[in-house]
């Protein structure tokens, strides 16, 4: 359980690093929005997802 959290977690930083870089190289302002959307997005699902209890089986 708290391995998933830290793989997540590890998932959603590399994620932003790419995003970071993309949006540093390509300065432009269509693409910080999309860059934006798809973070705010990938945060709410692993707040959402991170303290869900598992279900069992």
């Amino acid at each position: 359980m708290m391995m998933d959290r830290l793989m997540a977690l590890l998932a959603l930083v590399v994620l932003t690093g790419f995003l970071g870089i993309l949006v540093w190289k390509v300065p432009r302002v269509d693409l910080f929005v999309v860059v934006a959307i798809t973070l705010s997005l990938a945060i709410w699902d692993f707040v959402a997802n991170a303290w869900r209890r598992p279900r069992r089986r």
